[in-house]
């Protein structure tokens, strides 16, 4: 359940806070008043890009926080997703500046995809427009899916990994696919390569080893001048060596007259042992040395022939013996070629098989769900006055195969006897889509245990009786569920149990919206004011207070219903 929003700094909100309550949660007030901003902000802490100007003027930065409790049930969910309820709450929220924004679960930082992640989880938002998401067919199975979620179980995503598999396979022989004439022609071509990189006998680091000796060689004369001047510096007379033993002897006649020369005898002494060390491993690598043109020649060489075949194949000798191996098994097909076709189509015949099954039980339990989601959408419908209404869910065989399966399907609705069922598109209005998209929302959220459903003037294109019948389901949701819903109806207004009023002021030359929960004498008053509109007079107030009369009637009816058949 949400159990605050916290606003700062968003559009015409400087700041404010919200708690929200169980049942059914009304936000109301005048047009431009601020009441799509509570959307926008919602959305944000969930997730949502964010729209630059949203970011109240000369603000720094923006901050929507939302506070859930959580049930066992959704703690487990949770948990999957690592995310960990503290004292069964979930805090989440979403700090906006002018260049990045930053989003928290419980104070960890996460990514926008987590947060939407975790968010359908806690939180189902029916927006102003997302009915006409049902005017495209794509998203009927879509929602049937969600509906069978639990029987389809890890199908869906056996079927999408079979798929991949079929359509690898599928892909592979069409590449592979080539007449006898072409064959040969790249099986010499590929002999050639083969034995070009096999007779190189490249071996891994070679090439390192060749670069590092290329330079010693080209640099060979010099390395012999400078080596010649450090065993003078070092080595010869007067060198370094000859004036530390002759440093050395002095200190050393010297040393036993005070203790205190010991130390510095023995840091020269080291200092003359090493220059002896020194020299003699000079002296021994001069001897060594050889920078034969030769040698240079032969390593120049061998370079070239490992950069050559660098540039056709690889930018390393790695890569090189890869291109090697990748053409050998191309070699082999080729040579073997009717037996690999012969395999590979096996191959391609048991994945189309594996498909097919998978697809075929998916497509099993999807008709079998349709059947009980045609109920229940036609029960939630006739609820929400759609009188005569014959709804259901035809099936498609697609000609091939998805990731989805091989089904295609839509929704068909009649909503005057003896009309022949048709499209949502050819039938319904935007009001009556709503409503249709209403009784779906209503279905997934019992079946997935929602907690808090949120619906945005979900009342666009109904009145009068329509209007009634909606707060009256809208009453038996919050009955189960949370529900917020912002409306400009006074009928749903009136089924409140709790009943916010969005309103804007000028603040010091500044134009701020706040929310505040209404008393029971306001609520009659807004309702009064959605009525009525600029003009209240007593009979608009008492019209008011008989419609809340109404709703509160009716919600104690459905109250004692519900309690009759508990008990029973």
């Amino acid at each position: 359940m949400l159990l605050s929003l916290h606003v700062k700094n968003l559009a015409l909100i400087e700041e404010t806070e919200v708690e929200f309550q169980d049942g059914l949660n009304i936000l109301s007030g005048e047009t431009g008043a601020g009441k799509s901003i509570i959307i926008g902000s919602l959305n944000l802490a969930l997730g949502e890009k964010v729209p630059r100007e949203m970011l109240r003027e000369n603000c720094e930065y923006a901050l929507v926080e939302l506070v859930f409790s959580v049930g066992s049930r959704q703690e487990e969910q949770l948990q999957a997703l690592e995310v960990y309820p503290e004292d069964g709450q979930v805090i989440m929220s979403r700090r906006i500046t002018s260049g990045r924004s930053v989003g928290k679960i419980n104070s960890e930082t996460v990514s926008a995809s987590r947060m939407r992640q975790v968010a359908s989880l806690l939180i189902d938002i029916h927006g102003q427009h997302e009915h006409q998401s049902l005017l495209q067919k794509r998203r009927h199975l879509e929602i049937l899916d969600d509906y069978a979620k639990e029987q389809l179980g890890d199908k869906k995503e056996r079927m999408a990994e079979s798929y991949r598999a079929y359509q690898a396979l599928t892909e592979e022989l069409e590449q592979a696919s080539t007449d006898a004439a072409a064959r040969a022609r790249e099986i010499s071509f590929l002999e050639y390569e083969i034995g070009e990189i096999t007779d190189a006998a490249l071996s891994a680091g070679e090439d390192e080893e060749l670069e590092q000796e290329y330079r010693r060689l080209s640099h060979g004369r010099r390395i012999l001048e400078a080596l010649g001047t450090v065993h003078e510096l070092t080595g010869g007379g007067d060198g370094a060596s000859d004036l530390a033993g002759r440093a050395l002897r002095e200190l050393s006649s010297v040393s036993e007259y005070d203790p205190a020369l010991e130390p510095l005898l023995q840091q020269l002494g080291d200092i003359d042992g090493l220059l002896n060390d020194f020299n003699r491993e000079l002296s021994s690598y001069q001897e060594d040395a050889e920078f034969s043109p030769e040698d240079f020649a032969r390593v120049e060489q061998r370079l070239d022939q490992i950069n050559h075949l660098k540039a056709k194949y690889g930018d390393t000798i790695e890569a090189i013996l890869h291109s090697r191996d990748e053409k050998q098994e191309r070699y082999e097909m080729l040579v073997n070629y009717e037996q690999y076709m012969a395999d590979r189509k096996e191959q391609l015949d048991q994945a189309e098989e594996k498909l097919e099954k998978i697809s075929r039980q998916v497509s099993k339990i999807r008709r079998k769900a349709a059947s009980g989601l045609s109920r229940e959408i036609t029960k939630a419908l006739s609820e929400l006055n759609f009188l005569d209404v014959d709804f259901s869910m035809e099936f498609y065989e697609d000609t091939g195969y998805s990731a989805n399966g091989i089904d295609d399907a839509e929704f068909l609705i009649s909503t005057n006897p003896g009309e022949p069922k048709k499209p949502l598109g050819k039938v319904a209005s935007g009001g009556e889509l709503s409503r249709i998209m209403l009784a779906i929302k209503t279905i997934l959220a019992e079946n997935d245990m929602i907690e808090t459903m949120i619906f945005d003037e979900i009342d666009a294109g109904i009145s009068g009786r329509t209007a009634q019948m909606v707060a009256e389901k809208m009453n038996v949701i919050a009955a189960s569920h949370q529900v917020i819903c912002i409306t400009h109806l006074p009928q749903i207004a009136a089924m409140a149990d709790y009943h916010y009023l969005i309103e804007k002021n000028v603040v010091g030359g500044a134009t701020v919206s706040n929310i505040k929960p209404l008393a029971e004498e306001e609520k009659i008053g807004e309702l009064a004011r959605m009525t009525g509109g600029v003009k209240i007079t007593e009979a608009v107030l008492e019209s008011a207070a008989e419609m809340r009369g109404l709703a509160l009637s009716v919600k104690q009816a459905q109250r004692e219903g519900e309690a009759g058949k508990a008990d029973a």
